[in-house]
């Protein structure tokens, strides 16, 4: 029996429980040979593109299995497609956690408004919850015992983008593009922040919603505006959007994107070609790295993998999220709980996995800050590293 699930529906959620592993385990997720371990993420709708993160999972998890589990027992692992719809996301999450043998812990899970969904049901269960794949202050104000945030703040990237656009590029006159929700709002105010203390003002600032699919007017916006830089916080659907409308309109500012749209490959061909020149954030070594932990996650991916599934940025990050959880669980040895779990998670300092340095504490729990910036070439296959490793401020 594979140790991987997919629950695609309420159906089959309700029939994910194990026979002989209720009473005792009290719904803790865990038993003498397994570990329950779920993620959402958006498999379908205009987010699914960021759902190879919950399948860049399942092959770690895959790997650590076949490499003799943790501690003796083995990961099952469960993911369900929201498709970035928090109502989708909450009903998930409490169908996993109220079956028996109940879910250990949640990792990654992709989106702020997804995330914030699910947030307060997971604490008060006292389910720990590492590596949500958004980098939002919600999840560190205030610090909240079981969650462990990994992916650096959205606000933190928008103040390098912003400081390298004016001082590297010399662009002055700037627009922020973003969805209007947390993911966006996160995005906008440290961009806001930054310029407010190089003494400018965005020329503009345009929100987009969930369910907007023509962008001519949001475009418009900011070709009228004069803007010589766009700072984007959406969705891959809404940033092909844009970009398609703005060459249609004959406008091409300097992209600058989140580390949300940081998979330059797969941006460059759903673009259709226009994801060139465009500066972005990045939270993950390169898919092109050759340390000998990327090859060795390259080699799972090629023997675990779906058939289709691409190796790209979003798939590496459905691992790097959740290494820190992985090495958690490695330190509170066999007698494995969900508060032996929180003082194993508390005692990573500096772990170095394929994304930035990782440290937690009690009272610390945004393991990572530091991210480092990448521009495409001409031609939007390639990318050149623009800088190192790099905290805000």
């Amino acid at each position: 029996m594979t140790m991987i699930r997919l629950a695609a529906g309420a159906a089959l959620l309700a029939s994910l429980a194990l026979p002989g592993t209720a009473g005792a385990q009290s719904l803790s997720g865990v038993t003498d040979t397994e570990i329950h371990i779920a993620q959402w993420g958006p498999q379908t709708g205009p987010a699914a593109p960021w759902g190879s993160v919950a399948r860049g999972t399942a092959v770690l998890f895959e790997m650590i299995n076949a490499e003799g589990g943790i501690n003796g027992r083995k990961i099952v692992y469960q993911h369900f497609d929201d498709q970035y719809n928090p109502a989708k996301t909450i009903a998930g999450v409490k169908e996993l956690v109220e079956k028996s043998p109940g879910i250990f812990a949640f990792a990654s899970g992709v989106g702020t408004s997804p995330g914030l969904a699910a947030k307060d049901y997971l604490m008060e269960k006292g389910i720990p919850w590492v590596g949500p794949a958004a980098g939002s202050l919600h999840w560190i104000t205030p610090v909240q015992k079981h969650l462990f945030a990994v992916y650096p703040l959205y606000a933190d990237e928008a103040k390098l983008l912003v400081r390298h656009v004016v001082e590297k590029e010399g662009k002055k006159k700037l627009a922020i593009f973003y969805a209007s929700d947390e993911f966006g709002e996160n995005g906008r105010r440290g961009a806001l922040e930054q310029l407010g203390k190089m003494g400018l003002k965005p020329v503009i600032e345009v929100s987009v919603g969930q369910a907007d699919r023509d962008l001519k007017s949001h475009v418009l916006q900011l070709k009228d505006s004069g803007a010589e830089a766009v700072l984007m916080w959406v969705n891959p659907t809404h940033a092909v959007i844009a970009l398609k409308t703005a060459a249609a309109l004959q406008y091409a500012p300097l992209w600058s994107a989140s580390s949300a749209l940081s998979d330059a490959p797969m941006m460059h061909t759903i673009t259709g070609g226009l994801w060139t020149n465009v500066l972005y954030a990045n939270f993950i070594d390169l898919p092109e790295s050759e340390t000998a932990l990327m090859k060795k996650y390259k080699a799972a991916f090629d023997q675990y993998a779906q058939k289709g599934e691409r190796w790209g940025v979003f798939f590496l990050a459905g691992i790097g999220f959740v290494e820190p959880m992985v090495e958690g669980m490695k330190r509170a040895g066999r007698n494995l709980s969900r508060d032996s779990f929180v003082t194993a998670m508390e005692s990573i300092k500096d772990f170095q996995g394929i994304m930035g340095k990782i440290s937690f504490g009690p009272g610390q729990r945004q393991g990572q800050r530091a991210i480092f910036l990448a521009k495409t070439d001409e031609t939007g296959v390639k990318s050149k590293r623009l800088t190192d490793w790099t905290v805000a401020d």
